[in-house]
């Protein structure tokens, strides 16, 4: 046991003999004369070309996946602009109603004026001469005189 090679899992390249592979009689004779620096590289191309494919694969994958991405961020970029126009329509609401309070407060203003406007001139039209002694119901319009009671 002491010349026995230990088992692993480690390959260990070495050549075949040709007497096995032409009794096949399916390999072809490139690989038969190839030598194991040569039939290395091949394997090596071999697995290149799979890992590339495999790649190739992924980045097909990756693309779909930036693609659905992007699919949701635009929709979300929609929900955002549906909410930010909601905002901004009710920010006008409140706006109108500001502007509406605002111009009632004037017109109310402007009403409270032409009220003292009106009552000036009336008192104006009211009154007296300053020679004359006012009695009881002087200053009311004539209409309002006879009415009194004494």
């Amino acid at each position: 046991m002491a010349d026995a090679i230990p088992q692993t899992d480690v390959s260990r390249p070495s050549a075949l003999p040709t007497a096995n592979l032409s009794q096949r009689g399916g390999v072809p004779p490139a690989l038969v004369e190839q030598n194991s620096v040569e039939y290395l590289d091949a394997i090596e191309e071999e697995w290149n070309k799979k890992v590339d494919a495999e790649v190739d694969i992924l980045v097909d994958g990756m693309v779909d996946l930036v693609g659905i991405a992007s699919i949701r961020a635009a929709n979300s970029l929609l929900s955002i602009t549906h909410s930010m126009k909601l905002l901004l329509l009710l920010s006008d609401e409140a706006q109108i109603a500001h502007r509406r309070d605002a111009e009632m407060k004037v017109v109310q203003e402007e009403r409270d004026e032409a009220k003292k406007q009106v009552e000036q001139i009336l008192n104006e039209l009211l009154k007296k001469p300053s020679g004359s002694t006012q009695q009881p119901g002087d200053g009311a319009p004539e209409a309002f005189k006879d009415t009194q009671v004494s």
